[in-house]
């Protein structure tokens, strides 16, 4: 990659193993290119997948981010690759939620950021976990997250 912008990045235009553990993945982040301006980026996972750190059986989840940029955001391949990373992360739905959410504010320092993991159920009962970095700043335009509540949730 010839921009100067991308020559920090390690991952982008590189083929990039996937990460073993979220632990390991390397999240990237870019110049925001509008700074100063108020504006939502949306992420939207529908097949994220971990492991019940009891039974080693598969969790599946629909997860959505929202965040409104301050100088940095995310960029898009590491994000997929440290998602990707939780296929053979053992943790409860609630660990895996606030791990991703934790580690994305550490990286950019958003404005504001939401995280809606809408999960399937296990046991009959699907947990969803919801948390973000406080209250929106006025006038910005926030769509719904469009996970409809559980009904076969598909």
């Amino acid at each position: 990659m010839t921009d100067e912008r991308y020559a920090g990045l390690h991952q982008l235009g590189h083929y990039t193993k996937a990460p073993e553990t979220p632990e390991q993945a390397e999240l990237e982040r870019v110049a925001a290119p509008a700074q100063g301006s108020a504006y939502v980026i949306r992420f939207t996972c529908p097949e994220f997948t971990s492991l019940c750190p009891m039974t080693g059986q598969p969790d599946f989840a629909h997860i959505v981010l929202d965040y409104i940029p301050d100088a940095w955001i995310v960029e898009s391949k590491s994000l997929k690759l440290f998602l990707a990373s939780f296929r053979n992360h053992g943790a409860f739905h609630e660990a895996c939620t606030m791990m991703i959410a934790e580690r994305l504010t550490d990286l950019l320092a958003p404005r504001w950021l939401r995280i809606g993991a809408y999960w399937y159920p296990r046991g009959g009962i699907p947990i969803d976990v919801f948390w973000q970095t406080g209250a929106p700043p006025e006038g910005v335009f926030l769509p719904d997250q469009g996970v409809a509540p559980y009904r076969g949730r598909g």
